[in-house]
């Protein structure tokens, strides 16, 4: 089969703000495809987009609907309660539950962004873990299930009464199971770049026709409801999380593996302990399905490794350009697999590598995903040229590089950053896309399990800013046991001049006070982590306004 070349002259570039810790821009094609020289002319592509961008998706059996309503509640539509509701996860599924017509309710100790849509959308929320939360009519009326949050611990009095009087009750893992066993399963795994690239995937099928459902953890504007997207059509894009093993409750038909880093500290000891349980859910993919994975050791050694203890038991079939099914022992019922990164040993890599003005990258990931699903040989270029149009409309996912406002000449931005692989990734983006400005890095920490691991990694993950300020740590689900602070990490940041100031509020006032005094010099603001640093930026943004535009 022949594809064409995409010239360098339309090949995608993409805002900054959905670019996720990938910082080469390039051009992509199958390794042993044959190439003519005709260019794609997007324009044309788009005129007819309504025409020869869609491509034809299965849609789902009334017996596999019947059995997803039925799976937990019976024959009908039923209350399902959500302990945790506030996190990127759970909010994600409470939010699916009410688009597909069940009665949501949850509750949190704080109350987060993803609630404010929750609430809008009908869910009856609660601040704070009580047994009445769970009770209605003196006790008479109890939820059909109750859903739990990794990061809610057993002892939780929700949890504890809905045992004692009968309701089952499910960790997120084993929810997510059921939730998705009767569909097409597309299970976006990895350390860093999932939300991006799950996000990206369901735009892109979407667009292309499918009416698919996705459950990512972070918002993205153009999915419309917020983190999730609810449709009839066999395909599930979920964003598959690692953290409490969460994703060894899935089967998916492709399992797709971005990197592999050591993360999640307070689960994991070291990074073999990653590397083990990635390679357990390796062995959860479906007979006859489909790994795609980074195949690059410079880009993720981690993701390379999981393929090293497995005998050659995949050969690719140069004549065809296809993957032979796999036969190894380790993996008895099959699957193929299709690598993707830099390498001319991948079977998606990158050509006529090089930075883009817009301080990122183009991402070949996608594509590789859309082609696994497009078995139809016919459709395989067409596919490609609607891939092409339509993440060159894709807006990006919220606290991914994401801008905040722009005070004369100081620009503010967001991102969810808070691994050392993350900050630098970033921070070289955006040193990379404003060469010439001075970048002042807000960071901080979050949990102190990971701090305390990765601080010497931290410590010269800053090395493309001019300055940085470092606040109190962020302690989410933990207790200080490690007797670690922020000012740890501002004492051992090598190269910028660092600064530990403990209090958001007080980050808010120096930087409002030491930008007022230049006002017009170019300068760009980072806030970066994963607790509520993300109030700073338009904190910041507001007081900038009150201070030089009266």
């Amino acid at each position: 089969m022949e594809f064409s070349a995409i010239s360098p002259s339309n090949s995608l570039h993409f805002p900054t703000n959905f670019l996720e810790k990938i910082m080469t821009h390039f051009m992509v094609r199958p390794r042993n495809a044959t190439f003519s020289c005709r260019t794609l002319q997007i324009q044309t592509l788009a005129s007819n987009l309504e025409e020869s961008s869609r491509v034809s998706f299965s849609t789902r059996s009334r017996a596999d609907i019947k059995n997803e309503e039925s799976l937990v509640l019976g024959n009908r539509k039923g209350w399902i309660h959500f302990v945790g509701i506030g996190g990127s996860g759970l909010s994600a599924l409470a939010m699916l539950a009410l688009k597909q017509g069940f009665e949501v309710s949850g509750s949190d100790i704080v109350w987060s962004s993803f609630m404010d849509g929750l609430k809008e959308a009908g869910a009856q929320l609660h601040l704070g873990h009580s047994e009445s939360n769970i009770q209605r009519n003196n006790g008479s009326s109890l939820p059909d299930a109750i859903v739990v949050s990794s990061a809610i611990p057993q002892d939780n009095l929700e949890i504890l009464h809905a045992k004692s009087v009968g309701i089952p009750v499910y960790k997120r893992a084993n929810w997510l199971g059921k939730l998705t066993e009767h569909y097409n399963l597309i299970a976006v795994s990895g350390t860093h770049g999932k939300s991006t690239t799950a996000s990206m995937l369901a735009y892109v099928l979407k667009s292309m026709g499918d009416d698919l459902t996705a459950v990512v953890g972070a918002q993205v504007p153009q999915f419309g409801g917020g983190n999730i997207m609810s449709g009839s059509g066999r395909n599930f894009v979920l964003e598959a999380d690692e953290y409490d093993c969460c994703f060894l409750g899935l089967l998916p038909y492709i399992a797709v593996v971005t990197n592999v880093d050591w993360e999640h500290v307070d689960i994991f000891p070291d990074e073999e302990a990653v590397k083990a349980i990635f390679r357990r859910f390796l062995k959860q993919i479906r007979v006859g399905g489909h790994l795609i994975l980074c195949g690059d050791r410079q880009c993720s050694a981690g993701a390379c490794s999981l393929l090293d203890d497995r005998e050659e038991s995949t050969v690719a079939d140069h004549s065809s350009g296809k993957l032979s099914t796999l036969n190894s022992d380790k993996c008895s019922d099959g699957y193929r697999i299709t690598t993707f990164g830099i390498s001319r040993t991948n079977e998606w890599h990158a050509l006529s590598i090089r930075p883009n003005s817009q301080g990122g990258s183009d991402f070949v990931l996608v594509i590789a995903t859309v082609m696994a699903l497009v078995s139809d040989g016919r459709q395989s270029y067409e596919s490609i040229n609607c891939v092409k149009i339509h993440l060159n409309n894709f807006v990006g996912v919220s606290r991914r590089f994401e801008l905040i406002g722009t005070v004369c000449g100081c620009h503010i931005y967001d991102d969810y950053a808070h691994h050392p692989t993350e900050v630098r990734a970033v921070l070289q983006a955006a040193r990379q896309r404003f060469p010439l400005k001075a970048l002042l890095v807000v960071f901080q920490p979050h949990t102190y399990s990971r701090l305390a691991a990765l601080k010497s990694d931290f410590a010269t993950a800053f090395s493309d800013a001019d300055q940085v300020l470092v606040t109190e740590i962020y302690a989410a689900r933990e207790t200080n046991v490690w007797n670690v602070s922020g000012k740890d990490l501002a004492t051992s940041i090598i190269g910028p001049p660092s600064e530990y100031i403990p209090s958001l509020g007080d980050v808010v006032d120096k930087l409002a006070h030491q930008i007022s005094l230049e006002p017009d010099r170019e300068t760009v603001v980072f806030t970066l982590g994963a607790g509520d640093i993300t109030t700073v930026g338009s904190k910041l943004f507001h007081e900038l306004q009150g201070r030089l535009q009266k």
